[in-house]
């Protein structure tokens, strides 16, 4: 065993465990008052879900055999018989690997529970993540990460998951936005907590170090390479997208920047371990005006209610990033990779592989998302009552709230001759 290596890997995997309860507090903190508990856990409780899932059959089905290119046999349920401490190329145990995998089955489906927040069934959504990642997650990890994967014999290039993590979960937001219809009063729910959206975003971007770099599965120049470009690119999306509300809105703000925080780390994860510093910020760039043309311009005209935007983030971002990596992709950064990117003198090639896989990832998300739906709903509702919508699902789901009103209606009962002169101030105001 490569000790560096190993504690590089634990850390990377670290990270990417930390990114969910970021995502948490980024989702949490952009939704209504009413909605919050409900954001948040419905993104939490995935830990649970995609780690269990993933020891039973996501693993085997994953990377364990091929059929037909498109998914793996389950040999060893709930792993029994998978020998965990074999090494693998890099020397770090099989072990490690597989929770650094583990990690990406988790983080994955809980991005796209930012467009369906507020109104959607804590129960549907529960079996629909179950199903898909059976029939859509563990099949594109082994299409474009597995040796014998159909997309990875193509040549398609994606370090850290452009077409398996972002576009995937992108397309599925969309999907099941389309199918629940819009939200009641959607211009009426104001963001809950900023704050919390801006430590969700640095928990991401802290996190995103162990998604990007910890892919190239070594402490080596790849890491590195990854790890700055992730950087580069990232800034240069926030960046762009300050100049661009300065410019249009004329008023920067906080969720506004911090989505576009968010577009830089999409875009360049499918490029990471591929591009230069140069290639990062174009990526950036275009990745950043594509989502915001998209989550300012194209959203309302196309009527689909995306509540936090997880299409018009991960989505659009996503594949702008997967598409310039056969622009910008250089065997000079990475010598495993069989040409150079369009830029670098390589032809239409690689590019054309990219442009397809990104099609085909889009096309067959779409369809199984689709199909899982419409299956589904016939047995399991799939959005709450207007009533509920309105109260909130804090309290129709959950019978929880994020603030504790109670606490301080008590206090002020038993202390009213205190608050007397303040309360009567507050219902002259109210009347």
């Amino acid at each position: 065993m490569n000790a560096a290596n190993s504690a590089f890997m634990v850390l990377s995997t670290i990270l990417v465990l930390f990114m969910t309860p970021g995502l948490a507090f980024f989702y949490g903190g952009l939704v209504s008052k009413r909605n919050v508990v409900s954001t948040m856990l419905s993104v939490f409780v995935i830990c649970g879900i995609a780690i269990l899932l993933f020891i039973a059959v996501g693993y085997e089905l994953a990377f364990n055999g091929d059929i037909g290119g498109v998914i793996g046999k389950v040999d060893h349920f709930f792993l029994g018989g998978v020998s965990l401490t074999k090494l693998t190329a890099t020397k770090i145990p099989e072990a490690l690997y597989f929770l650094f995998e583990m990690m990406f089955a988790i983080i994955t489906p809980a991005l796209f529970v930012g467009a369906v927040v507020g109104r959607i069934r804590f129960n549907f959504l529960l079996v629909f993540i179950v199903f898909w990642s059976l029939l859509i997650y563990y099949p594109m990890v082994h299409m474009v990460w597995s040796a014998n994967g159909w997309l990875a014999r193509m040549g398609v290039l994606d370090f850290a998951g452009g077409t398996v993590v972002h576009i995937n979960a992108g397309v599925t937001a969309y999907v099941l936005s389309a199918f629940l219809g819009r939200r009641l009063h959607p211009h009426q729910d104001q963001p809950y907590n900023l704050p919390w959206v801006l430590c969700g975003t640095a928990i991401l971007w802290i996190g995103w170090y162990g998604f990007n770099a910890g892919s190239a599965l070594a402490i080596n120049q790849l890491a590195v390479t990854a790890m700055l470009t992730t950087t580069v690119a990232t800034a240069t999306s926030m960046v762009v997208w300050l100049i661009l509300e300065m410019t249009i809105r004329k008023q920067v703000s906080l969720a506004g920047i911090c989505t576009g925080t968010l577009c830089g780390l999409v875009g360049i994860t499918p490029a990471a371990g591929y591009v230069t510093v140069g290639g990062a910020f174009w990526i950036g760039l275009l990745a950043t005006l594509a989502s915001y043309g998209f989550v300012h311009v194209v959203k309302d005209r196309i009527g689909i209610d995306d509540a936090l935007d997880a299409f018009g983030c991960h989505g659009v971002a996503g594949i702008t990033g997967s598409i310039l990596t056969g622009v910008f992709a250089t065997r000079t950064v990475n010598r495993t990779i069989a040409e150079n990117g369009l830029f670098y003198g390589g032809g239409w090639h690689l590019l054309g592989i990219q442009t397809l896989a990104t099609g085909v990832t889009i096309i067959l998300v779409a369809i199984a998302s689709a199909a899982i739906i419409l299956v589904l709903r016939r047995f399991v509702a799939m959005r709450v009552s207007a009533t509920d919508e309105r109260v909130g699902l804090d309290e129709s789901e959950h019978g929880e709230h994020a603030e504790n009103t109670d606490e301080y209606s008590t206090e002020i009962g038993q202390h009213h001759k205190e608050f007397a002169g303040q309360l009567a101030h507050f219902n002259r105001h109210q009347s």
